[in-house]
């Protein structure tokens, strides 16, 4: 057994050893994900034709796996795993998937795209059953059951129940358009698809163990339905009659019926007979439900099986095994009995009443013996069983084929009835062939590939069906590579095609049928080869000329030779003349005699049509009469051609000169080597030399036609050209006459249009002179009109002026006081200031000189109180002494007070040096100022300059006016500032008269020199209120600047000024210290 890990492939092949016949599992697919973990298959479905099937695993994969070309794909990855899984049969492309969220879709296996998607359900789903014709699907889940239309996916019905009673299963009968619902209560009903109208009921069995139904499964006719559950009981239903027909009991190991599948056969004509029951210790036994007999079983006890699917031409069995794997079974290599036909005794069961009891139908499986039903009270059914009549061992043995049938008896049945039945046909001939199914070798031969020879064979013979297409192709191929002379045969795809359409879904069996009837009904056909087999045809001619000699001289009297009125009858095997029911009765009479029957039946066949040819004449009635169909009695052909078998001397019967039949041999094919090898060869190397002639011929035409092509296409572009060129210039000439015709008529327009224009004109002038008149009249009256709104303008406008320049005096006024007041404030301010700087210095000053004063006073005290102490002795001396230190002293004190004079003189030319660098910063502020002053004045003037272009009427009035606002509001400029002086006196004693000069006068000079700080700018003083508004934040921030300026500089000096009243502080308290 070969095991085949997909693992993650998307796509490969199914076993890479082809697995031997007779070998039950074929092979074991696993898959393995990471870390060596096997993901478990969950579902699997088979597709219509039986070859491929559909298996969903857990984790959402789709694969598709195709038995007869051993290969397998991915188709989709859902994601999720599924729960149930179907073929669409109208689409084969398309298949249903359910999946774990409750939906179900649709996927293309071809483009793997999502064609639909379906939701509905509130459970998962169970079951899919799609209707025979594909339009229609069930899907069933335990709570509701649903009815889709696959055609526009839309939800037609939905069947809903009570919540006591589930669903068990819903699904389409094959081959009606009746649909079963099977419920949890074990009540089966059957419904109309159309009209979901309840055309019945089976009955519920009354008696006996209750089964709970879980598992169903009905024929392919839709005749039988087969039902188990929790027992190991069968009940098996006839649908047409809706009664029981029997309760089958199956073996004590079973005790559940998990799953039911009726095993389909290709001769039973849909009534299987065959049922396989999955129970729940995981094997699945096979019985026959009529001989309740145990045919065979899969899986074991270690091998579990949890799932199965069945082929529809039951030739394979796909099982889940209960580890997660597939095994696909063969099913013919479990048991050669399932293809033989019903044994000749039937066992009729009697009807009786509808309640009868079960015990009566009951049926136990056994392995050897098979136990029929009690028979009921009833008129018994009389049976004539056919015997053989006694004879020789060795005569039995010889007739004896396979499958345990007797050519003597089926020829006696052939005889009797006059064919095979059509149920049992195709398991007939293969009896008679005696066919060896070697299926090694046919795959040899097919692996191949398709011969040279037939690839171009739908060319020569178009056939509509690309399936029939496709077999017949390569059973030729086969056959070619077989044998090298049936890559020539021109008429072989005649012989095989009959054989193509019958075994279309067996190749093999096709391939052996041809063959076989290659080997021994076309015997020395190949002789003559590429000719037609003359010594055949004359054999032919010769038991026509014996058994009627009149058609033969006819023939001959008009000209008609045997390779016309046989060969065309031999190289078709009559199915150009024959209906298919005519040449299956013929060819049941061919395969049970011997080869030279065949040869019979063309003789049969042209002495059964002698009064028609008789009558003919013409060579071309002749063809026609041999290439189609007749009005024939096949039957009486039939009987001629016995007739001639058994009356045709020895001497020229075909029997004589034709080997009996000889089968194919088992394990491989006989040698075919009955042609002229030569002939054959030559014709393969001619054959060849010529395909590639004509590989070289279609190149070299390719490129012709090519060349041509090219040829044609500049030879059109040229004639379209040309032709445009003759065109273009047919179309000038054409356009010149119009153009002509065009000038002359506008000629005479223009001619009459001059005199036209020439009246118009001296219209035209006179209503311009009657307009002039009226434009000037208007144009008066307006302009007088004019004149006077414009007086009235210029005198509202003037007024308006006059109440403007008033309210821009009033402004200016109103701002000159203001800044006035501001100038006084800040002048009161700044004299304040010195005057307490001043005062504060002279106070220190005079307090000094007190003290100094006090402690004199208090040292001459002492010292005159220490004279008058002194004796007078000492009083001279005293005096000596004091004269000479009061000089020293004074001397002293004299240089002392000199250095405070040359101290002072340079504080003072500090101070001086203060003043010049103020008044200089003073004098930068003033230009500033009037360079600030002359800028707002350039743009009044500017402004002022355009106004008077904006209002020129107006100009007389604006200049009245101006000398007067000019007069009202002189401009004033900034005067220059002499300069401001302060002095601080150090004492009383030493303060000199022009230092007191000097600060008498300070105050009022200063009062007089801060109107150059905030006198008023020129363009203070303007007539306009547009100059006012536009440069009066600028000034503000001007004068913000220098009132900041000039409060640092007041700091600045008011520092300096202590910093010399306490450096003279300091010089007045070192007299006092060296006068102590």
């Amino acid at each position: 057994m070969e095991v085949t890990d997909i693992g993650n492939k998307e796509e490969g092949k199914i076993w890479h050893r082809k697995p031997t016949p007779g070998k039950s599992v074929l092979v074991t697919v696993v898959r393995t994900a990471q870390h060596t973990k096997t993901v478990r298959f969950l579902h699997v479905a088979f597709d219509t034709t039986g070859d491929s099937f559909l298996a969903g695993d857990h984790h959402g994969n789709i694969y598709v796996f195709d038995i007869s070309r051993n290969r397998f794909r991915l188709v989709q990855k859902t994601g999720q795993a599924c729960t149930a899984l179907a073929f669409s049969l109208r689409r084969t492309a398309e298949f249903l998937v359910a999946l774990a969220d409750y939906t179900v879709k649709c996927f293309d296996k071809d483009t793997k795209q999502l064609v639909s998607w379906m939701r509905g359900h509130e459970g998962a789903v169970s079951s899919i059953s799609v209707h025979s014709s594909g339009r229609y699907a069930i899907t069933t889940s335990s709570d509701t059951a649903q009815l889709w239309d696959l055609d526009t996916f839309q939800r037609k019905r939905k069947l809903n129940i009570k919540q006591s009673v589930g669903i068990q299963r819903v699904f389409f009968l094959p081959l009606s358009n009746t649909i079963l619902s099977c419920f949890s209560d074990d009540s089966i009903f059957a419904w109309e698809s159309d009209t979901l109208f309840c055309k019945y009921q089976l009955p519920v069995p009354d008696c006996g163990p209750k089964i709970s139904y879980k598992a169903f499964a009905v024929t392919r006719d839709g005749k039988n339905l087969a039902t188990g559950g929790r027992s190991n009981l069968l009940h098996l239903w006839c649908l047409d009659s809706q009664q029981l027909v029997r309760v089958i009991q199956m073996p004590t190991q079973v005790r559940t019926v998990r799953q039911l599948e009726f095993l389909p056969d290709s001769f039973d004509g849909g009534a299987s007979q065959t049922l396989g029951v999955l129970s729940q210790d995981g094997m699945m036994r096979f019985i026959n439900i009529h001989t309740c007999k145990l045919l065979f079983h899969m899986g074991s006890h270690d091998n579990a099986i949890t799932a199965v699917a069945v082929s529809p031409n039951g030739r394979h069995v796909v099982a889940i095994m209960d580890n997660g794997s597939i095994n696909v079974y063969c099913a013919q290599s479990f048991t050669q009995e399932l293809n033989k036909p019903p044994p000749s005794r039937v066992a009729v069961v009697s009807d009786g009443t509808a309640d009868q009891d079960l015990s009566n139908l009951k049926v136990k499986v056994r392995s050897e013996v098979t136990h029929r039903p009690a028979k009921t009270s009833g008129r018994q059914t009389q049976v004539k069983i056919l015997r053989p009549p006694a004879g020789s061992g060795a005569e039995d043995k010889e007739n004896e084929l396979p499958a345990g049938l007797n050519k003597k008896r089926l020829v006696a049945l052939l005889k009797a009835f006059g064919e095979y039945p059509a149920k049992y046909r195709m398991f007939v001939w293969r009896s008679l062939l005696c066919l060896p199914e070697n299926h090694a070798a046919y795959s040899s031969l097919t692996d191949k590939g398709l011969h040279s020879a037939y690839l171009t064979l739908h060319d020569k013979y178009p056939i509509k069906s690309h399936k029939l297409q496709r077999g017949l192709q390569r059973v030729l191929s086969a056959l070619a590579h077989w044998a090298a002379i049936f890559g020539e045969v021109e008429y072989l795809p005649l012989i095989a095609f009959p054989f193509v359409k019958l075994f279309q879904n067996n190749p093999m069996l096709c391939f052996e049928v041809v063959a076989t009837v290659i080997v021994n009904w076309c015997q020395h056909w190949f002789e003559y080869f590429p000719n037609p087999p003359l010594n055949i045809l004359s054999m032919v001619e010769n038991v026509l000329a014996h058994h009627d000699k009149e058609l033969l001289q006819h023939l001959v009297d008009c000209g008609i030779t045997s390779q016309l009125y046989v060969w065309p009858l031999l190289e078709t095997l009559f199915s150009e003349v024959l209906t298919r029911d005519e040449w299956l009765r013929l060819f049941d009479n061919i395969f049970s005699n011997h080869p030279s029957f065949l040869l019979m039946a063309c003789v049969a066949y042209v002495i059964s049509c002698r009064e028609p040819l008789l009558l003919c004449s013409q060579k071309q009635d002749f063809e026609y009469f041999f290439h189609h169909r007749n009005n024939l009695d096949v039957g009486a052909m039939i009987k001629e051609a016995y007739r001639l078998m058994g009356s045709t001397p020895a001497d020229i019967h075909p029997k004589t000169m034709l080997s009996d039949f000889t089968p194919l041999t088992a394990g491989q094919y006989p040698v075919f080597n009955h042609y002229p090898e030569f002939i054959v060869e030559y014709q393969s190397r001619e054959r060849e030399k010529i395909r590639l002639q004509e590989l070289e011929y279609l190149r070299e035409r390719q490129e012709v036609s090519a060349l041509h092509a090219d040829f044609v296409r500049r030879k059109a572009e040229e004639e379209a050209y040309f032709a445009q060129q003759e065109l273009l210039q047919k179309a000038e000439e054409q356009r010149r006459n119009i153009l002509a015709q065009e000038e002359e008529k506008l000629t005479e327009q223009r001619a009459k249009l001059a005199a036209m224009k020439r009246e118009l004109k001296v219209k035209e002038l006179q209503l311009l002179d009657a307009t002039r008149r009226r434009f000037l009249k208007q144009q008066q009256d307006l302009q007088s009109s004019q004149i006077q709104r414009l007086d009235h303008e210029i005198k509202q406008k003037i007024e308006l002026r006059e109440q403007e320049t008033a309210a821009a005096v009033q402004d200016l006024e109103v701002r000159q006081m203001e800044l006035e007041a501001q100038r006084k404030r800040l002048e009161e301010l700044l004299l304040k200031e010195q005057q307490r700087v001043g005062r504060e210095v002279e106070e220190e000053v005079r307090l000094r000189l007190k003290e100094a004063e006090r402690q004199e006073d208090s040292y001459t005290e002492l010292l005159h109180g220490a004279e008058t102490n002194m004796q007078a002795l000492e009083e001279s001396l005293a005096e000596v002494c004091q004269l000479g230190l009061q000089s020293d002293w004074q001397r002293e004190v004299a240089e002392r007070l000199q250095q405070v004079d040359a101290e002072r003189e340079r504080k003072r030319e500090r101070l001086a040096e203060l003043h010049r660098q103020t008044l200089a910063e003073e004098e930068r502020l003033a230009d500033t100022m009037r360079d600030v002053a002359g800028r707002k004045w350039d743009e009044v003037m500017s402004a002022r300059a355009q106004l008077q272009d904006q209002q020129q009427p107006c100009s007389s009035a604006d200049g009245q006016s101006q000398p007067r606002i000019m007069s009202q509001c002189p401009i004033r400029g900034l005067p220059h500032r002499a300069g401001v002086t302060t002095a601080v006196s150090v004492g009383t004693e030493h303060v000199s008269p022009r230092v007191r000069a000097n600060a008498a006068i300070t105050p009022r000079k200063a009062g007089t020199d801060m109107v150059c700080l905030n006198g008023s700018s020129p363009s203070e003083s303007t007539s306009t209120n547009f100059s006012l508004d536009r440069g009066r934040a600028q000034l503000d921030s001007s004068e913000r600047k220098l009132l900041k300026e000039i409060r640092e500089l007041r700091q600045k000096l008011s520092a300096r000024a202590k910093e010399g009243s306490s450096a003279s502080s300091q010089s007045v308290h070192t007299l006092s210290s060296v006068s102590q």
